[in-house]
């Protein structure tokens, strides 16, 4: 058995939501007025108190439920479902990834500092930028009353990575000077390092910005906040880390300690030979790479389940699924039938039938009745709904299904099996107390009578189920087998809303790789100042995002809220690495002009970089494992993998295409000298 219990009506609520619609319709269409502006940003700010205060009931209500559950669970199953009760686990969720993701992360970078660099200095220095950086984002946030969705609850952790893999970088090129030059002053080693790593540092982080930048294109607010978010955010990690991690250098003095060699030099130094002595094995791999990401890219879809977003352990899911399998379906969808429009042509005729009925019905009212007045309460259009209710319980996509026919299925049992004709029906719509009539009449035909509304429950744990071709077939039978005109039918509700967002994934998916891609193209133009090297550059990152969004495709992973993002954030972040790698390669072959020599001098320099930052990103992003949020988990594993891909590649599709291209370099000659010093 299943208790429905319907929450209070906030009236409040509806009074400041129709407030702030109307004036910001209003603003849509005409510059609004001082004062006009004035109460849309009063009852905006408004709305939003009410909405937090409104939330943190309802999430008093909901944990209050669950008390009064608790007493009686000994004695039945008890399950907890519906809207309400998602948002407020929800929000619960958001709190959890945000406390374990930022504990797990630090943990795992403090953890990752000292394995790698051994050294208190280079743990402290990089630790302080990332706090400065999240530290900053938490009180913007807070000061701009800026609310964290489920979708950017990563996003500390994010951000974390992405400031360490910045000040990372600066930690190798200062070491790599150290120990160049070990009798340098403190000033030339900070100098010289903020030197060399300030352009390909501001760049890495601009196509950063931009591969966020590229979620405003997802149409679906709480993506476009997420990018927002991390667009801010990284900039503020830039400046922050350049202005913290040399600071604290020159409080301290140089190590005279030698720098310890650790195994990733050895790594980094047989990707080198792999390169020199195996370049078409590795084109030939990568080919293959890429012939079968696009097989599989070929399967993506964005047909997901809801009730997929969440583990099995979770209410949610437990809740959902029951519901599902014994209670008639979870997710709402409406159909809204409107009267033909001819009906309306002919109302002289409509008044003078109401005249008759009048006559007939000596001594009552002289009101004709609904089914006098209506074009769906008569017996005949009943007769034709009923219709629309048989087809619609017979797919096999929906569960329960309720509308005017249902009523018309206790009438006719209350008749004695019969059928009301129009003369029951008038008389029974008018002398049915308010209550009953509120419980039979109302959820399913407006007040007139010229609107009918069937509402279904759609089974969402139905592997089976696709929404979009679902939806259409619906409205092409109504129109094409039933005869109704294609403006009298209308879909709404739940389903309807989740299918038109998961389209518009598929959309925002295409336009952000595009943005993404000519975005970085253009920017590595003005950057290397070569076009051969602005397409080198961008190829072995295509390949990552490609591989994973692939991958995808043969496991029948959807695009959903998170996965959308993850080509995106891949190409920008990946792209880091691509930057200080041609970066110093130009610098390299600017010496000597021998570019196996560079691409070696590459690889046992910035090439260590790119592994600790590689590894730094890849173990970072494994931390969202622990969300509850499935979307988040994918979105955390395929952009590690992803991550992984594009360090390889950038490590050897990269320094291959270099060396066969040979491409003119015009070398910096400041950054020449510093290197070369």
């Amino acid at each position: 058995t299943a208790l429905q219990i319907n929450l209070r009506y906030e009236s409040a609520y509806y009074d400041l939501l129709t407030r702030r619609e109307a004036l910001r319709e209003r603003r849509l269409s005409a510059e609004l007025t001082p004062e006009e502006a004035a109460e849309l940003a009063a009852v905006s700010r408004e709305f939003k108190d009410y909405v937090a205060a409104f939330r943190d009931r309802q999430s008093a209500d909901i944990a209050a439920i669950r008390a009064i559950m608790d007493q009686h669970r000994g004695r039945a199953d008890l399950h907890l479902g519906g809207v309400p009760m998602i948002a407020s686990d929800m929000i619960d969720f958001i709190r959890h990834d945000l406390a374990t993701f930022g504990l797990g992360v630090v943990t795992f970078l403090l953890g990752m500092l000292v394995i790698s660099f051994r050294k208190p200095r280079w743990v402290v220095l990089p630790l302080l930028c990332c706090f400065a950086a999240v530290l900053f984002m938490f009180g913007y946030l807070g000061l701009a009353d800026w609310r964290v969705t489920v979708v950017s609850s990563n996003f500390t952790s994010l951000l974390l990575i992405i400031t360490l893999s910045l000040t990372v970088h600066l930690v190798v090129r200062y070491n790599e000077l150290h120990e160049r030059y070990p009798e340098a002053d403190q000033r030339s080693l900070v100098l010289d390092t903020v030197r060399s790593k300030a352009l390909p540092s501001l760049y890495t982080a601009l196509t950063t910005v931009v591969a966020f930048g590229s979620l405003l294109f997802s149409h679906i607010r709480p993506v476009i906040d997420f990018g927002w978010m991390m667009a801010i955010g990284i900039g503020a990690a830039f400046l922050l880390s350049f202005l913290f991690f040399p600071a604290g250098l020159m409080l301290l003095k140089p190590d005279r300690t030698p720098a310890r060699r650790d195994f990733t030099g050895r790594i980094t130094t047989w990707l080198a030979y792999l390169v020199e002595g195996h370049p078409k094995t590795t084109l030939a791999v990568f080919l293959v790479v890429i012939m079968l990401s696009l097989v599989g890219i070929s399967r993506l879809t964005v047909e997901n389940r809801f009730i997929d977003h969440f583990k099995e352990t979770t209410e949610i899911y437990r809740g959902m699924e029951l519901i599902d399998r014994k209670l008639g379906g979870t997710t709402p969808l409406d159909v809204i039938l409107d009267a033909d429009p001819e009906f309306f042509a002919d109302l002289e005729a409509l008044e003078e039938f109401a005249e008759d009925e009048d006559d007939f019905l000596e001594g009552e009212e002289a009101w004709a009745g609904l089914s006098g007045t209506s074009y769906w309460y008569t017996q005949a259009q009943l007769e034709v709904l009923a219709g629309v209710h048989r087809y619609l319980e017979g797919l096999p996509e929906t569960g329960k299904v309720l509308s005017m026919a249902t009523t018309m299925e206790l009438l006719q049992q209350l008749n004695d099996g019969a059928r009301p004709d129009n003369l029951m029906l008038a008389i029974v719509h008018q002398k049915l107390p308010d209550d009953i009539k509120k419980a039979l009449f109302d959820p399913y035909m407006s007040d007139t009578g010229n609107q009918v509304r069937l509402t279904i429950r759609v089974f969402e744990s139905n592997p089976e189920l696709r929404r979009d071709a679902f939806l259409r077939e619906v409205r092409q039978h109504l129109v094409d087998d039933m005869g109704f005109s294609d403006d009298q039918v209308h879909l709404t509700g739940m389903m309807v809303l989740y299918n038109n967002m998961l389209q518009d994934l598929r959309r925002a998916q295409i336009d952000s790789i595009g943005f993404v891609f000519l975005a970085i193209t253009l920017m590595f133009m003005v950057l290397f100042r070569s076009f051969v090297l602005a397409i080198i550059g961008i190829l072995p990152n295509l390949v990552a995002a490609g591989m994973v969004l692939g991958v995808m495709g043969f496991l029948g992973i959807p695009l959903d809220l998170m996965t959308i993002t993850i080509a995106a954030i891949t190409i920008g972040i990946a792209v880091d690495d691509t930057i200080h790698y041609v970066h110093r390669f130009q610098v390299e072959i600017a010496r000597d002009r021998d570019y196996l020599q560079a691409i070696k001098r590459c690889h046992t320099s910035v090439g260590r970089a790119m592994y600790y930052t590689s590894v730094i990103v890849i173990a970072g992003f494994s931390i969202l494992v622990l969300s509850n949020f499935m979307p988040t988990i994918y979105f955390g594993v395929l952009t590690g993998v992803a991550m992984a891909v594009a360090m390889i590649a950038n490590l050897t599709l990269l320094p291959v295409l270099l060396l066969l291209s040979k491409p003119g370099v015009r070398g910096s000659l400041d950054l020449v000298n510093h290197v070369s010093r």
